[in-house]
């Protein structure tokens, strides 16, 4: 009797949760839809300009629409002719911290808008000033335009007295791999890397070697194999996918800074997340992975239950390292 009671009991549990989980996709089915159009575009060098400028629009309404921006202070100035803005606490608090946070997009797309929704949720669970910028986009500006406006970024908050080890460096998607490059832009030139990396379903390899794009691809909600293509060709037409200021999966590791990964079982990028934790512990850095089960690309977007746990997460991680 004890035992038909625990299974009737497990089965009323997991049926709970099933509604549960139908009633949290439902609501929040709107903004996916959206967010799997602009992720399923034509390739940029196939749109109109009309077209492309139209979708880099919708990724700014969208972010405008769902930034968590209460009790922030949200701050944009021309940093040396690039559109920046400073996210900051509106109550006071200490500034000895901040975070440089690269916005994802797949390299043709995003923008201030777009990057106040991580960026209100990175000042939220640390309590930092968060420096986002506009760097340029492909197709109109390919590689390295990207790369030469996050580096004037790192440059600005140098000049603004931050020291290299004040600094932690976030990015989801397409900023996750520019967050890498830059680290090993600044290691070539010699130069002192920031205290730690976040990084959200980042992009790392560009080649698309990892079984992930094959093997999850029908259960990805956001991402296509077809749309990384697309992306990849818009940013480095003609380029070595291999070098690691493409896919910075394949650079060297050594010495680089404390690195947080989160990555959902439900995308194509699993395996980049996957492979770039196994290449940092293997160079002797330190990189821990998290898996979030049943979630999506930079699922930490929105507005979930498991998206707020994975933003404190990386509250503690940097809590516990600095």
């Amino acid at each position: 009797m004890e035992e038909k009671r625990a299974k009737l009991k497990q089965v009323l549990a997991d049926r709970s949760s099933a509604q549960r989980q139908a009633a949290e996709r439902r609501r929040l089915d709107p903004a996916m839809r959206m967010l799997k159009a602009l992720h399923s575009a034509a390739a940029p060098g196939d749109m109109t300009a009309e077209e492309l400028e139209k979708q880099r629009k919708g990724q700014e309404l969208l972010g405008n629409l769902v930034a968590p921006m209460a009790g922030m202070d949200w701050e944009t100035f021309d940093l040396s002719g690039m559109p920046a803005a400073w996210m900051r606490l509106e109550r006071p608090h200490r500034r000895r911290h901040a975070i440089l946070y690269c916005h994802g997009g797949g390299y043709t797309s995003g923008n201030l808008g777009y990057s106040k929704v991580l960026a209100s949720k990175l000042t939220q669970v640390t309590g930092y000033d968060v420096l986002t910028f506009e760097y340029r986009l492909a197709p109109e500006h390919p590689y390295p335009a990207a790369v030469e406006d996050a580096l004037r970024a790192w440059d600005d908050l140098m000049r603004l007295g931050y020291g290299a080890r004040d600094v932690v460096v976030a990015g989801d998607s397409a900023g996750g791999n520019l967050a890498l490059v830059l680290c090993h832009r600044l290691k070539a030139q010699g130069r002192m890397l920031p205290a730690a990396l976040l990084l959200m379903s980042p992009w790392t390899d560009m080649t698309a070697s990892g079984p992930s794009y094959t093997e999850r691809a029908d259960i990805d909600p956001m991402l296509t194999p077809a749309y990384i293509m697309a992306m990849r060709e818009a940013y480095a037409p003609g380029q070595n996918l291999q070098s690691p200021e493409l896919s910075p999966l394949f650079g060297d590791f050594t010495d680089f800074p404390p690195t947080l990964v989160q990555v959902g079982t439900h995308e194509i990028l699993y395996s980049d997340a996957q492979r770039l934790r196994d290449a940092m512990t293997a160079a002797g850095a330190n990189c821990r992975l998290e898996v979030w089960e049943d979630m999506w690309h930079v699922f930490q977007m929105f507005p979930t239950k498991k998206a707020a746990s994975a933003m404190e997460e990386m509250g503690r991680f940097l809590l516990d390292l600095l």
